[in-house]
């Protein structure tokens, strides 16, 4: 039997090691490069020890360094401008030296560039005061570090373990936006860690702490995935396939979504149809917050917050002033920190006259679960998403919740997170010619936030014929 041939085309810059020791090898291909580098074209491929013991690291490192090396000395026209013949761009100690370049001075030694575990950890102090603490921790210090350490959680023994995927320990002008991306995590996860190591490194440009010209974490156009692999099927860890809208949301990646939003009919099915009409309880409980998030689009911890004395009914206002973090279990300021003012418009109006109690105190709960509790997010998406049972193979059931039933069956177009509540009312009342100075104001954030993040297509306009 012919044995098929290897598609994969050979490295032009390989790795291998020699008495224990790393070297690279290099293509026949960069001889004419190196007679200019040398003095004399090599008599066969030109070969370079790094000085680099052989282990797991130092392999990763050399490999790395290759594939960047490999990348400039490719580029016939402007390899001189790109390959460092002093090695130092690659992170590498042992590197041509004066003499071998036949220079009449020798060549400064650059500053090393601080390792992406540095820049990080000065990003970290930097960062921590903009934001709340458990935004903070639960982003920053433990889903990005962790992804950046090689950091995965171990179901068996319930503890993070070392997977040997990390990239702090290297240098930032050793790594890439597609390494990162290709590190062990969720695709959300990582293109969060990405977003932030990008600012990180600009941070580092305005402060001189760099030398590197080029961001080496924005993403290089046609370098990741279609975006419509987003919406691909997966299998969770129970060998279960989970089309993309069953996976369950979280709005701390809120920044990261799309700005699709529910049409004006959606919303009112979903609102009436489902859960005011709903044969579970705890479904109908919670009609009335459902309804509030989409004619307020408020976030939903300030709403799970909300205390009568918060809206003044007779003064024609909501203060959102809190936001109930179910983590820690604590009411905390809002997102932006800031106490705002939500005008109160008819359609709104009735909807709090008809839901607030005879007997209402100022300190009572605008609304509170079946059990007298608060609402918080994980319950909110068992209602809104549904949930499934834990166990493995066929002792695995789903409950669809209210939105995904809806979007199984057609009601509606498509499934959206809770988030999308937001959303839908911004989009809504834009395009209803809401002022969007006073749209902002409302929710609490900018007219540009606005236009970028939140202001979905209105699809029945037609452009003009100009």
């Amino acid at each position: 039997m012919t044995q098929a041939r290897s598609t994969t085309p050979k490295p032009l810059v390989s790795v291998y090691a020699e008495k224990g020791v790393l070297a690279f090898r290099f293509s026949s291909k960069f001889n004419p490069l190196f007679e200019i580098l040398d003095g004399k074209a090599p008599s066969k491929q030109k070969t370079m020890g790094l000085g680099l013991r052989e282990s797991p690291d130092n392999w990763k490192l050399a490999q790395s360094a290759a594939l960047r090396i490999e990348r400039d000395l490719s580029d016939s026209e402007n390899w001189q401008l790109l390959f460092d013949p002093t090695f130092v761009k690659y992170s590498l100690t042992v590197k041509y030296t004066s003499a071998a370049l036949k220079l009449g001075a020798p060549i400064p030694e650059p500053e090393p560039e601080m390792t992406v575990g540095q820049m990080w950890e000065d990003y970290l102090i930097w960062k921590q005061p903009q934001l709340q603490p458990t935004t903070f921790q639960a982003k920053y210090v433990t889903k990005c570090s962790n992804i950046l350490g090689g950091l995965v959680w171990d179901r068996t023994n319930q503890r993070y373990v070392d997977n040997h995927s990390g990239v702090m320990d290297i240098s930032i002008s050793f790594v890439t936006a597609e390494d990162i991306l290709r590190l062990t995590g969720n695709k959300a996860a990582k293109e969060a860690t990405l977003s932030a190591l990008k600012e990180a490194f600009a941070r580092l440009q305005l402060l001189n702490k760099t030398k590197l010209a080029v961001n080496p974490f924005v993403v290089v156009l046609g370098a990741t995935e279609n975006k419509t692999d987003m919406y691909k099927s997966t299998v969770n860890v129970n060998g279960k396939t989970q089309e993309w809208w069953e996976i369950e949301d979280t709005e701390a990646n809120a920044d990261e979504r799309d700005r699709r939003a529910f049409t004006k009919d959606e919303r009112d099915i979903i609102i009436i149809k489902a859960f005011y009409e709903s044969d579970k309880a705890n479904a109908r409980q919670a009609a009335p917050l459902i309804e509030f998030l989409f004619l307020t689009g408020c976030r939903s911890g300030e709403a799970f917050a909300l205390r009568w004395q918060d809206i003044g009914l007779e003064r024609g206002y909501i203060r959102f002033s809190k936001s109930y973090n179910a983590p820690l279990k604590n009411i905390q300021v809002t997102k932006t920190g800031e106490i705002r003012l939500f005008k109160i418009y008819p359609k709104l109006n009735d909807l709090l006259l008809r839901i607030k109690p005879a007997d209402a105190q100022p300190t009572d709960l605008v609304f509170k679960q079946l059990n007298g509790n608060l609402f918080y997010s994980a319950a909110l998406s068992k209602l809104w998403l549904g949930q499934t049972t834990s166990g493995y193979g066929d002792n695995v059931r789903y409950y669809p919740g209210v939105v995904s039933q809806l979007a199984e069956t057609g009601a509606i177009s498509c499934y959206l997170p809770p988030y999308n509540t937001r959303h839908t009312f911004i989009t809504l009342m834009a395009h209803s010619g809401a002022n969007l100075l006073l749209l902002a104001a409302c929710c609490g954030n900018s007219v540009d936030v606005i236009q970028r993040h939140y202001l979905g297509v209105d699809t029945t306009v037609a452009l003009p014929n100009i």
